[in-house]
């Protein structure tokens, strides 16, 4: 029997991808190192967006001062309560459980009006992956789940059950970039239960004609399923935007992205934002002047030493560009 979505194991172990490069970039230092050395410590809000098993919070925290306060955002109930434990031992720490496209009205909640960095790691973290029971995993088996937040919302398993097969086919294609994606919706349509993923995993791999070497065939649908059913590239969308209202100028905007859809969205918002028109604006004669938000975007990939220790980091980027004190 696959295992239950309700799991509460806190012991799975993370990896925190691109971890001094994002403090670093967030609180506009060049090196850790030098920061560490001169004994400085940065005062002002900050948030982590996604606090996940808290690696990047927890870097953070070393650099701010006791007055400083950090507020970390996560949908997934064993990451807050992971983060909870964190601030019972250090009172800088405010916790919200909600999804980062919430950060504006989350903040004016706290009573906080601006912060002066924002950082956020988008990927699906390895305690997710690894715990056969959430169900993002098509190497173990469990329920066909993958809720980011399990107390609320509807299951893959549960959507599966009562999409059509038409749009079944448009998510695993728009999603997930799946070329074949219609004849893999129609194998999944043609079970009779979702809760299993190793079952579901193994009809894709069997309606799949084409294998990449070192990829599995279910990738690309699982994935597609996966940002659908969280509605992660719209919450991007509205988190990113929001941004833009809550940082205070010369504050940082810091996001880690893991595959194509969302650092194309990424992308595009620094470009637009800095560059003071929006996408397509540039191909008029005369493109509309528009407000710029953002300075400069930087663009940092992990190191080859990083990736050897950590292979899930392999296809990360880290983006981060200031707040800019006039538009």
């Amino acid at each position: 029997m696959p295992n239950s979505p309700n799991t509460q194991n806190l012991n799975f172990s993370h990896e925190t991808v691109l971890l001094n490069e994002t403090v670093a970039g967030v609180l506009a230092v060049k090196s850790l190192n030098d920061l560490q050395k001169s004994g400085e410590k940065k005062l002002g809000v900050f948030v982590d967006a996604t606090f996940g098993r808290g690696g990047h919070s927890r870097l953070l925290l070393n650099f701010l001062t006791d007055d400083s306060t950090l507020v970390v955002f996560d949908k997934d109930p064993q990451a807050i309560e992971v983060a909870n434990n964190l601030a019972k031992t250090d009172k800088r720490v405010r916790v919200v459980h909600d999804s980062f496209a919430n950060i504006k009205s989350a903040l004016q909640h706290l009573n906080i009006d601006s912060v002066d960095g924002i950082m956020a790691d988008l990927g699906v973290s390895s305690p997710q992956l690894d715990d056969a029971g959430r169900g993002f995993s098509f190497m173990r088996d469990g329920v066909v789940d993958m809720r980011m937040d399990t107390s609320c919302g509807q299951s893959v398993g549960e959507w599966l059950m009562t999409v059509d097969e038409q749009t079944l086919a448009n998510v695993l294609y728009e999603y997930g970039e799946e070329r074949h994606s219609r004849r893999i919706a129609r194998a999944i349509k043609q079970m009779s239960d979702y809760n299993s993923t190793l079952a579901l995993a193994e009809v894709i791999k069997k309606a799949h004609p084409n294998w990449q070497k070192g990829k599995h065939p279910a990738t690309q649908s699982f994935q597609a399923m996966r940002i659908f059913i969280n509605n992660e590239l719209d919450d991007v969308q509205i988190f990113l935007d929001d941004c833009i209202k809550v940082l205070k100028p010369g504050g940082i905007l810091a996001v880690i992205s893991f595959h194509s859809l969302e650092d194309r969205i990424i992308k595009r918002f620094f470009n637009n934002h800095s560059k003071g028109y929006h996408d397509g604006d540039d191909k008029l004669p005369i493109p509309p002047i528009r407000p710029k938000y953002f300075g400069k975007p930087c663009r940092i990939a992990p190191s080859e030493i990083e990736i050897k220790h950590n292979l899930r980091a392999r296809s990360a980027y880290l983006r981060f560009a200031p707040r800019l004190s006039r538009c």
